[in-house]
């Protein structure tokens, strides 16, 4: 049995992190679905930027920006979204048995808002109700980054029947705040008497913590704080889940925000490149995997015990990691501030892709 059918059985649901119109072309990600117990995706600028630069996206370019019937033809984000929508609409529709056996729990594909909204907050509520509209597929997240801006956008949208991926989280507190706006939303649903079902992701950032760090920690330190701020989001989870507050929403028919783990890859090539997806093996969650590790998860990697309910050896790390100078609370902002810089890089450069595409195109 392959270690992915057996996180699976665990009860995790394994999405992959990529999307590409050449591997819905090729089958490959029907074949991920089939064979490594691929249940939903990812995708992010950075994921498209690339996709749009092998030129495979480049005959669809062309006819979207050709002007017809007196009418501009497309252009910038609205080009892209466009692009985007059309290849998450076909993954969607590979997911869909599994969005309906699941009863919408899995089986989910993701759009992100603008990263350029991030500071907006009514912006960011106005373009996730456009573009889950615009996507017409019930198992669609738009994406969020749960910052303090994006935090009553989360709210807002899930009250509005959005589905939410919230996304940029690396510690406790941030999901936990991510936490409250989904429960907000859903307690103002059941007041204003609608349906309390509006699924949603929290999506906490996990290597990210390590690649922060320098190398002057003690060895027996390296690539552990990952994973022990993990431990402790997830007792957080937990501890929320078996809340009365939680009880009383799940008595009404609401569905939980479920936990994912992001950014699991190793980059480290010294490092298994399974080695935060065996840490963060647990019972609904998610772990959205990139394509080089889940084909070599599949292939080498190993299930054992799941996640300690109580975060298991994470508040002792924690203690160690004080105590060799990192002050984990200023990292998590960093970390999030940084993550947030980074998605607006990756717009950009993806915008500047497709504009000297187009002219490009247009040009031949």
């Amino acid at each position: 049995m392959k270690a992915t059918q057996k996180l699976h059985d665990l009860g995790q649901s394994i999405w992959l992190d990529n999307i590409t119109r050449e591997i819905l072309d090729n089958g490959t990600l029907a074949r991920y679905i089939a064979e490594l117990s691929v249940t939903g995706l990812t995708s992010n600028p950075t994921i498209f930027n690339e996709a749009i630069g092998s030129g495979y996206y480049d005959a669809a370019i062309r006819e979207k920006a050709s002007p017809k019937s007196g009418l501009p033809g497309k252009s910038g984000e609205a080009l892209f979204i466009d692009l985007a929508l059309e290849d998450l609409r076909r993954a969607a529709d590979l997911f869909a048995p599994i969005h309906e056996r699941t009863r919408g729990v899995d089986g989910w594909v993701s759009m992100e808002v603008s990263p350029l909204l991030a500071a907006d907050t009514t912006g960011t509520i106005a373009a996730a109700k456009d573009i889950y509209a615009a996507a017409q597929r019930r198992n669609l997240f738009v994406k969020i980054p749960g910052t303090p801006e994006g935090v009553p956008a989360i709210e807002e949208a899930i009250f509005a029947g959005v589905p939410v991926n919230v996304t940029l989280l690396f510690s406790r507190e941030q999901y936990l705040a991510a936490a409250e706006a989904y429960l907000r939303g859903i307690e103002r649903r059941i007041a204003a008497g609608l349906d309390p079902v509006v699924e949603s992701v929290a999506s906490v950032f996990v290597s990210r913590w390590d690649r922060a760090l320098g190398a002057d920690l003690p060895a027996e330190l390296h690539n552990r704080l990952g994973i022990a701020t993990g431990g402790v989001t997830y007792r957080a989870y937990r501890e929320l889940l078996a809340s009365q507050r939680w009880q009383k929403l799940a008595a009404r028919g609401a569905h939980p925000q479920r936990l994912l783990w992001a950014s699991t890859g190793t980059k480290d090539p010294k490092l298994s490149p399974g080695l935060y997806v065996e840490a963060f093996a647990a019972a609904d969650t998610v772990d959205t995997m990139p394509e080089k590790t889940l084909l070599a998860f599949a292939k080498e990697g190993t299930v054992g015990a799941a996640m300690a309910a109580d975060g298991g050896e994470a508040d002792a790390l924690l203690v160690r990691f004080a105590g060799a100078g990192v002050d984990v609370d200023a990292l998590a902002h960093k970390l999030q501030v940084d993550g947030a810089k980074a998605f607006v890089d990756s717009w950009n450069e993806l915008m500047r892709r497709i504009e000297s595409k187009s002219a490009a195109l247009a040009a031949a």
